[in-house]
């Protein structure tokens, strides 16, 4: 049984797909717009997944029930992490990919991406993942229990392109955050192409410009 999601497919019988995460106390609806503003008319027909993630009490929002990828109990960098509920979530987007498999969409047609905190689970189901996928984007997030993942990563995915972006006046998920899990993965020997943009914790039009033609490299 997979996540209910919202699909979208750019034309008939699509050849790859993209599996998109929301942000925190998002659900699957949020990203839907950018499929009008990112998609170039000469891509192969696209399969675009939003998936809703689980609703779970959420620490740092008083332990207010919404809609997450893990429960969060701090945005600084010694904040206890929800290792299980990273976890679980990862289990979600195997099962998504496998569902892929089935609709004939291989892994090295899938890419993952996510916003924020599920862009941690993006990064962290990528790197980890069985089988070559196509690239990773990772939208103003960071890499969660970075320290399992770096021992759980697979050889499959050592060479996958990860589309990394961040505000530089992100008070969420601060700049040095994300620094830190791209300096980090760099130094593991992975191919991140990090992008900074004047913005605060979201997504800006720069941003889905330098995405088109990185995606566009991914399809071709």
């Amino acid at each position: 049984m997979t996540l209910p999601a919202v699909e979208l497919e750019t034309a008939a019988q699509p050849r790859h797909s993209i599996i998109w995460l929301h942000g925190l106390g998002a659900d699957g609806n949020d990203f839907v717009p950018i499929v009008r503003e990112l998609v170039a008319k000469d891509w192969p027909p696209l399969r675009f997944v939003f998936p809703h993630a689980p609703v779970r009490p959420v620490t740092i929002n008083n332990g207010m029930s919404m809609r997450a990828w893990y429960d969060i109990a701090g945005f600084d960098f010694n904040a206890r992490q929800d290792e299980a509920g990273v976890r679980g979530s990862i289990r979600e987007v195997e099962a998504l990919i496998a569902r892929e498999h089935e609709r004939g969409v291989p892994s090295e047609r899938i890419v993952l991406a996510g916003f924020s905190q599920g862009g941690a689970v993006a990064l962290a189901a990528g790197l980890c993942h069985a089988q070559k996928l196509a690239g990773i984007i990772a939208l103003s997030t960071y890499l969660p229990i970075a320290d399992a993942v770096t021992r759980e990563r697979n050889v499959a995915n050592a060479g996958t392109p990860i589309f990394w972006g961040h505000g530089t006046a992100d008070p969420v998920v601060v700049l040095q955050r994300g620094e830190v899990s791209r300096d980090a993965l760099q130094a593991l020997g992975h191919a991140v192409e990090w992008h900074t943009y004047p913005m605060a914790h979201a997504v800006c039009a720069e941003e889905i410009a330098d995405l088109r033609r990185w995606l566009g490299q991914r399809l071709a």
